[in-house]
């Protein structure tokens, strides 16, 4: 099967991010492990659009992340202006990638890779990626 792989942002989610207090740290910076939480949220989000949890368990399959890589361009600091934007950038059969940006005052802050699969939940094996979510890629991919 060819792998599909996207030049736009197909499955486009983006949030506003609010910067909690508890996020910066000793130096009055958004701490680096706050980015993961920030990432699953974005993820969460873009799962509850194209791929709902009552299906996921309906169907016990289950979405798993295998690796995640952050480059951080940018301070975030309290009170600035932060979204998070989070798209499908590559698909295969069994392995599913997602492209992050978050943006601090209109600027890249942080870009992000994550990769996972889907799992039978009984199994915990993986499993093809579903087909409606393969077609919504490649519908808008295009």
């Amino acid at each position: 099967m060819p792998v599909l792989e996207s030049t736009s942002r197909p499955l486009l989610i983006a949030i506003d991010i609010p910067v909690k207090t508890y996020d910066i740290d000793f130096a009055g910076i958004v701490s680096n492990i706050v980015y993961l939480r920030w990432l699953e949220d974005l993820r969460i989000k873009l799962l509850e659009e194209h791929f709902p949890t009552l299906y996921q368990q309906e169907q016990t399959i289950f979405p798993i992340l295998s690796e995640t890589q952050i480059s951080y361009k940018r301070p975030i600091r309290l009170f600035d202006q932060v979204t998070g934007q989070i798209w499908m950038g590559h698909l295969t059969r069994l392995k599913w990638t997602v492209q992050a940006e978050i943006m601090c005052n209109g600027k890249v802050a942080t870009i992000a890779t994550q990769t996972g699969a889907f799992v039978d939940g009984k199994r915990i094996r993986p499993v093809p990626i579903p087909s409606f979510m393969s077609q919504k890629f490649f519908e808008q991919q295009q």
